[in-house]
């Protein structure tokens, strides 16, 4: 294989691999940016070995026809092994914590960065590309339809006031991820008098969650004053 179209497949898996890692950079996932474009070079460096060593089988065979009961070509064989191996990178993304589940989307893209990296490493740009592109439309615009489908379809306010904000602020975004509860708005606000520091947020539950429990969920905190829901004034 020329070396030009060696450099240009590594090119395209750095592209391919930069692209989806940076949407999982952006939510602050464990494995971003970097760990994808290495997911995927690496899967490209398998199939180009793979590609090569058929290369130079065929030309052996073609130099002497003696060998070709004996030396075989094998395409699946390498390429299954990072398939089943990359589970393992992408075990250890997910984390169990407190009867909840995070990071399967991420072992999910570093799957398949993984068979990206192999279909480009084979030469296969327009299978590599198209599935790239459905790809990050699946991450970023789906985003959408996926709060709408599962979430309610009106806003919930509560007011919170803090007796320390910052590791408040923390609990209670770890708690909304979590539940899966979309922040639509904050506003943070401070007390002139007495100098509470407070805040409203404006939500959207999952269908099976209400407003109560939330605020008794969130109450247990002792970095929060007091919670309630927010009533607008007419």
């Amino acid at each position: 294989m020329a070396y030009e179209e060696i450099l240009l497949r590594l090119a395209i898996a750095v592209f391919t691999g930069g692209a989806i890692g940076y949407e999982r950079e952006y939510k602050n996932r464990p494995a971003g940016f970097r760990t994808h474009i290495l997911v995927c070079i690496g899967a490209a460096v398998i199939s180009l070995i793979q590609v090569n060593m058929n290369e130079e089988i065929i030309r052996r065979v073609l130099i002497n026809p003696n060998l070709k009961d004996i030396l075989r070509a094998d395409y699946g064989r390498l390429s299954a092994q990072v398939i089943s191996g990359i589970g393992f990178l992408g075990a250890g993304t997910i984390i169990h914590n407190k009867g909840s589940i995070k990071g399967l989307t991420t072992a999910a893209t570093l799957w398949l960065v993984a068979t990206l990296g192999l279909a480009i490493g084979y030469g296969y740009y327009v299978i590599s590309l198209a599935a790239l592109v459905i790809c990050v439309i699946v991450l970023i615009s789906l985003k959408r339809i996926q709060n709408k489908l599962f979430h309610g379809d009106s806003n919930m306010k509560i007011d919170v006031d803090f007796a320390k904000r910052s590791k408040a602020v923390d609990y209670i975004n770890e708690y909304f991820e979590k539940q899966n509860i979309h922040v639509v708005d904050i506003h943070f606000m401070t007390n002139a008098v007495d100098g509470v520091k407070s805040c409203i947020y404006t939500i959207n539950l999952p269908r099976s969650l209400n407003i109560l429990q939330v605020i008794r969920d969130l109450a247990h905190n002792d970095n929060i004053l007091e919670i309630r829901e927010h009533v607008d004034e007419q």
